[in-house]
């Protein structure tokens, strides 16, 4: 698939989704936010439960969820998490580190020998990804919640106009 298919295949799914556009809005911007935050194996969990709570569209928070945390955008999050965490918390992980828990494992061993290469980044590096993944989030999540806010009442009002016409 070209970018320019995906895009559309996108702009499709929001523009069918139907329900309340401030609920729908509020789902994106949660789903924007989970997404960028570095948690991956909980971010479907954290949508359910968070979208429930909110009463949000649960559908709008898992697209763009899927649309900003890709094979695409991990590289980039994790490395923006840990620049913005390192220096906003008195903790620091560098490279040397990372490398050392990259080379385990890549070198494919088995699921408790990741657990505990993970393991030793300590809880330093948790504190680090967290917090500088949830201020590397904030103003994606706030600009995401007006413009999908702007383009679900776009959508309404066009599909309202559609319904008048015929």
């Amino acid at each position: 698939m070209t970018p320019k298919r995906i895009l559309r295949y996108y702009y499709l799914k929001f523009t069918r989704l139907q329900g309340d556009p401030q609920s729908l809005a509020r789902g994106t911007a949660i789903g924007i936010f989970l997404g960028i935050t570095p948690i991956i194996p909980l971010h479907t969990i954290l949508v359910l439960l968070v979208t429930f709570i909110t009463r949000t569209s649960t559908i709008a928070a898992m697209l763009a969820t899927i649309i900003v945390c890709n094979p695409l955008t991990y590289v980039a999050q994790y490395y923006f998490s840990i620049v913005i965490g390192n220096a906003i918390t008195p903790y620091n992980l560098n490279w040397e580190r990372m490398k050392a828990v990259l080379d385990v494992l890549l070198s494919k061993p088995g699921f408790s020998e990741c657990m505990q290469s993970l393991g030793s980044l300590g809880l330093e590096a948790v504190i680090i990804l967290v917090i500088g993944g949830t201020v590397l989030a904030l103003p994606f999540t706030i600009a995401s919640y007006f413009f999908s806010l702007r383009f679900f009442v776009t959508v309404r009002e066009k599909r309202r106009k559609k319904h008048v016409l015929n």
